[in-house]
């Protein structure tokens, strides 16, 4: 991506030219949530402005307009995931719905007493706590794969949790914490010959690379819109038909069922079954033009230009004195947590914040990880396509300040 391209990107996102404390603002906790193009916010208003109504109920107009609209939005997920069905896209409020959703879901129908849900030490809360309170429902056990020193799973010891109890693997696509890419296409095909389905946490890498969840074979796969240049309050939940169609409904109201009585109410098709009352319809509408927007780009010039920052952070973060990067795996997402000698994170964060530079403290929704690591968190900088080098150069600058300042 050339200067000028990545100069003609940035007057997308009018919040980066915005100043804090007088600072020019360096938004580097795309982690969290990433910042959204005027495309996006100008797709909502659009929507509320000119078809705004409930839709898949209404025989007239704007309704008939909004109920395409979230419909086309269906399918422009399908394409971003290449998916086989767009009965297999199920919009949900966010990628922990969507877990929640396939925990309590495909538990009701496929896990009894006894039975056992690995994941692994570096899940988001959001992978690990939905898995728990099924396991805690069910009687089951949940167990955990190492990693190693790197960041990087203990692979051979994952592998040998999987038994004929297993009903399902969990794991992270990427971590939202040490920036590990997972190798899921390994993970998935090991269990799959066992007959174990997989869950993809997709929240940390459907922003940054080309997902193809039929390459991969994933069962599950779930990520939110507000990670990938859309809005909050939405998500995708991809699912295999099979095992949709097997699974009970998650939530029980308007749209998700065929016929009503009072002694019987029979469900709706897929994807229906499981968008139970009115859906964010804005919501779809403006995450298919965020997707749109990012495949504009082209995902692998994306994932290119994020890790060329990612290199250049850490190699910058290593004039450091007493830095220690949390995270060294060989494959890596554009993401660095680390720690400067026994500076608390969330001290050095504020500093940071002081001279502009927004960053992430603390355990990030990964609290076993963590704790397993024997530290009270970390401050992380993770990285978007608006980022730019001098960015990263003023963030380094600025750290090396704040660490002289509390040391």
């Amino acid at each position: 991506m050339t200067q000028d391209e990545l100069q003609a990107l940035r007057s997308d996102f009018p919040i980066l030219a915005e100043k804090v404390y007088g600072k020019d603002l360096i938004y580097l906790d795309n982690a969290a949530t990433t910042q959204k193009p005027r495309c996006v916010v100008e797709k909502m208003a659009d929507a509320y402005y000119r078809y705004n109504a409930n839709i898949h109920r209404g025989v007239h107009r704007l309704s008939q307009v909004a109920t395409e609209a979230n419909e086309q939005a269906r399918d422009e997920a399908a394409r971003f995931l290449h998916a086989g069905h767009r009965h297999e896209i199920i919009f949900t409020r966010g990628a922990t719905e969507a877990i929640n959703l396939v925990a309590f879901s495909y538990g009701e129908a496929f896990c009894h007493e006894g039975d056992e849900v690995v994941v692994t030490v570096m899940e988001h809360h959001s992978n690990l706590v939905p898995w728990q309170m099924l396991c805690e429902r069910k009687g089951m056990k949940l167990r955990v794969a190492p990693m190693n020193e790197a960041g990087e799973l203990d692979l051979p010891a994952l592998y040998a949790l999987l038994n004929e109890r297993t009903r399902m693997v969990a794991v992270a696509h990427v971590s939202n914490v040490l920036g590990t890419v997972n190798p899921v296409r390994e993970i998935i095909a090991k269990a799959h010959a066992r007959g174990i389905p997989v869950l993809v946490d997709g929240a940390q890498s459907a922003p940054h690379m080309e997902v193809d969840v039929e390459a991969l074979d994933a069962d599950f796969y779930v990520f939110s819109g507000h990670k990938v240049y859309g809005p909050t309050g939405i998500g995708v939940l991809y699912g295999k038909e099979r095992w949709l169609d097997a699974m009970p409904p998650y939530q029980g109201g308007g749209e998700m069922v065929g016929t009503v009585t009072f002694e019987r109410t029979t469900y709706n098709e897929l994807p229906f079954k499981f968008e139970a009352g009115t859906p964010d319809y804005i919501g779809s509408v403006a995450l298919a033009e965020a997707l749109r927007y990012v495949q504009r780009i082209w995902l692998t010039r994306i994932a290119a230009h994020e890790d060329a920052l990612l290199r250049h952070a850490t190699r910058r973060l290593l004039e450091v004195d007493g830095i220690r990067l949390i995270g060294t795996a060989r494959e890596k997402g554009a993401v660095v947590s680390f720690l400067v000698g026994s500076i608390h994170p969330y001290d050095l964060g504020m500093l940071l914040d002081k001279q502009g530079v927004a960053v992430r403290t603390g355990h990030h929704c990964a609290q076993p990880l963590v704790d397993s690591l024997g530290i009270p968190g970390t401050v992380r900088a993770s990285f978007a396509l608006y980022n730019t080098m001098d960015e990263v150069d003023r963030f380094v600058e600025a750290v090396k300040r704040a660490a002289a300042m509390l040391q």
